[in-house]
């Protein structure tokens, strides 16, 4: 029995999702809500909620083969939906008529027959704001578009609410998964939320942080996976062993190092099939 708890957001938390599905017995997600751009920012705007795109991504990678599960990611184009996921817009309905957000993912959860349960790392929205020597910069788009050295991010507020199933989860893993994705606007954004933190540092879990395959254009740019590494450790976000590809060895990482195939050729992105081969041998 192995259980997997993965948290961060975007595109590279559901690659972490789809791998945990090859050989995890129990999977949890622990999403970012932080988000304020595009489809997400937008209803964000308009319905007052908590981001939903990240967690729609979750659930489509753990989702079973329905027909609704299958259209979580179509896109609409023109008219007033335009760039609207139809996941997003389910999700945004059913936290509405709930009103209440981990209500509303839950029961998105069971429509799409996931195979563990997404769960929001907050119970209500947060913003995300990062120190840089030039001052502040808030909201997570211009984070994630901050060209300049990122000394520290913070959440407003700054301890969120939490449920009590997120910190049950980590607290009880076997397996934590942070990364792969946007350092400050994903991981962090998840990893430095107090109550989140406390329970990564009391979980007796192999903690892993996936390196990224390509670096990001703007928030890292020009990062090693040594300056990933000391970034996480700066925020005091507990690490056990640093994964990455042969190619992008660390020359001199604080913590352990395994080196593992995680992209096939000529495929974008992190190979589920890889990932999986790699994170079991962290049983």
């Amino acid at each position: 029995m192995t259980a997997v708890v993965a948290l961060g957001g975007g595109h590279g938390l559901a690659a972490s999702l789809r791998a945990a599905r090859r050989f995890a017995t129990e999977i949890t997600a622990v999403v970012s809500v932080a988000d304020d751009g595009g489809s997400s920012g937008r209803l964000r705007r308009q319905l007052g909620l908590a981001a939903v795109g990240d967690l729609r991504r979750c659930i489509g990678a753990l989702a079973g083969d329905s027909l609704l599960a299958q259209s979580l990611e179509h896109r609409f184009e023109g008219g007033d939906l335009d760039g609207h996921a139809a996941g997003n817009l389910l999700l945004a309905g059913l936290v509405e008529t709930a009103d209440d957000l981990v209500a509303g993912v839950e029961e998105a959860c069971r429509l799409a027959e996931t195979v563990g349960p997404v769960l929001p790392a907050t119970t209500g929205a947060i913003d995300l704001a990062a120190h840089t020597p030039d001052g502040l910069v808030t909201g997570q788009v211009a984070v994630a578009q901050q060209e300049g050295v990122i000394d520290r991010l913070v959440t407003d507020p700054s301890d969120p609410p939490v449920l009590p199933d997120v910190t049950k989860a980590i607290e009880e893993a076997d397996l934590v998964l942070m990364g792969p994705g946007s350092l400050y606007t994903s991981v962090l954004a998840v990893a430095t939320i107090p109550a989140v933190l406390e329970a990564l540092r009391a979980t007796e879990a192999r903690r892993v942080l996936i390196s990224n395959l390509t670096p990001d254009t703007f928030e890292t740019r020009g990062y090693s996976v040594d300056r990933h590494v000391t970034s996480v450790l700066a925020h005091q976000v507990p690490v056990d062993v640093v994964l990455c590809p042969p190619d992008a060895a660390p020359r001199q990482s604080p913590v352990p190092v395994a080196l593992h195939e995680i992209s096939g050729p000529g495929v974008p992105g992190h190979d589920a099939v890889l990932l999986a081969e790699a994170l079991q041998a962290f049983k």
